[in-house]
């Protein structure tokens, strides 16, 4: 199957080069042979009325300012607030009438509005997120309008590997031109939120404070559930353990196992291209960074269960997972949104109202202690974004065009909007049995 990551990089019609930090200048529009269907927008006037009388009537009160082609500007921000330039009125308001969890990011990816500030713009929008449009109308729109995830994303063994594969193997040297030197792609950890800007310095702390979660030491086996470019599995080792790492991304498999080979590290570590779900043995600690994200609700009974099986007697684990607010989750774990289509298919971010309930139901294993690493995310996809357009040069020269720009970038700042204003956040989590009486 094609997807949109396959379509984003291309060899004869790649942009050049382009300019590191984004503008208002007028965006290319998308090349239709590369990215089908983005260049045209739909045709819906009916709708499109509506999602205009909508987005109004919602900016209306935001401290933004949204400038229009003839010069009419509309918003409650001042001098200083974030600049929305709209380019092209009818393809957007078309594209959010169509589908407005999907049109809005679509929109954006075409150039049809641009924003020298886009998580500082987008930011407001995320803390009004739930009250933007009236809940009888976002009733409406999940039933009659809204897409739904499609089935071949649903997180069966199979269906886990191609949606890994859209992702996480895109392509090893586009993550090590954005990440950090230890190449972790999770919520950092900074000793001080207001001065410490050492990014690998804070994923080095966000990696030894999920180890110190699950208790891992000296002698111990240790299961990791997400191998990632094995950050933690050679941090794991550096203090003694013995690991074996699981991944279903053959690209990051060969980078992780010659990243543990330079380390050093290579006879106490195993990296096997396995599911969780074939997992077989008992280890003396469990941990999962940030992959749970990818399970799927349908199949947390499974990923948990897991957990309680591999997991030794006396031993702990070690959680990291984004999380929701549970009453958003409940209304919304069936959305198809932006995300899903361009970033993570298959993907549903848990609250931590269900981990505890799918712990308390599925395993034997219960929270003992918690992080939250919210406002570090935050910060983490403020570093990344930055490098992302400060390279933006060389992720060119890979073959990316001008529209993947557009998209990673929106990508990177409309999470790191979500987490600024607590939408969304991000929990280490220690797990241990509970107490037989």
């Amino acid at each position: 199957m094609t997807t949109h990551h396959d379509l984003g990089r291309v060899t004869a019609t790649a942009q050049p080069g382009g300019a590191a930090r984004p503008s208002t200048r007028a965006v290319p529009r998308p090349n239709e042979g590369v990215w089908p269907g983005l260049a045209t927008p739909p045709v819906a006037p009916a709708k499109a009325r509506v999602a205009e009388a909508l987005f109004r009537r919602a900016v209306r009160t935001l401290p933004v300012r949204v400038v229009f082609p003839g010069g009419e500007r509309i918003g409650a921000g001042g001098p200083d607030s974030p600049v929305m330039r709209i380019e092209r009125p009818g393809p957007l308001f078309a594209r959010m009438g169509t589908d407005s969890k999907i049109g809005f990011g679509e929109s954006y990816m075409a150039g049809d509005w641009t924003t020298t500030d886009l998580p500082g713009l987008l930011t407001p929008f995320a803390a009004k997120l739930s009250t933007l449009i009236p809940p009888v109308l976002q009733r409406m729109a999940r039933r009659y309008v809204e897409a739904r995830q499609p089935r071949e994303e649903v997180n069966s063994l199979e269906g886990s590997r191609d949606n890994i594969h859209r992702h996480y193997d895109l392509s090893n040297d586009l993550f090590a031109l954005f990440l950090d030197e230890t190449m972790s792609y999770s919520a950092a950890w900074f000793a001080d939120r207001a001065c410490d800007d050492d990014l690998a310095g804070a994923q080095r702390r966000k990696i030894d404070g999920i180890l110190d979660m699950a208790g891992v030491r000296r002698g111990m086996h240790v299961l990791e559930i997400g191998t990632g470019w094995g950050a933690l599995a050679i941090r794991a080792a550096q203090r003694g353990a013995r690991v074996t790492t699981l991944t279903i991304s053959a690209e990051q498999k060969a980078l992780a196992e010659q990243r543990i080979a330079d380390a050093g590290v290579a006879d106490r570590v195993q990296v096997l291209l396995r599911d969780y779900r074939e997992a077989q043995g008992s280890y003396d600690a469990v941990v999962s960074v940030e992959m749970i994200e990818a399970v799927g609700e349908a199949y947390w009974p499974t990923y948990f269960g897991a957990l309680d099986r591999l997991l030794s007697p006396g031993g702990r684990v070690g959680l990291q997972a984004i999380t929701m607010p549970h009453d958003r989750l409940a209304v919304s774990k069936k959305d198809y949104t932006w995300i899903h289509k361009y970033v993570f298919p298959g993907g549903l971010i848990p609250s931590v109202t269900s981990i505890e309930h799918n712990l308390a139901h599925d395993t034997s294993l219960h929270i003992v202690e918690r992080r939250s690493l919210g406002y570090d995310y935050a910060r983490t996809l403020g570093h990344w974004r930055e490098t992302f357009l400060a390279r933006w040069s060389e992720v060119a020269d890979m073959g990316f065009d001008e529209t993947f720009r557009r998209m990673w970038e929106f990508y990177l700042g409309y999470c790191e909007a979500g987490f600024r204003v607590g939408y969304l956040d991000a929990f280490q989590l220690s797990l241990q049995r509970r107490p037989s009486f």
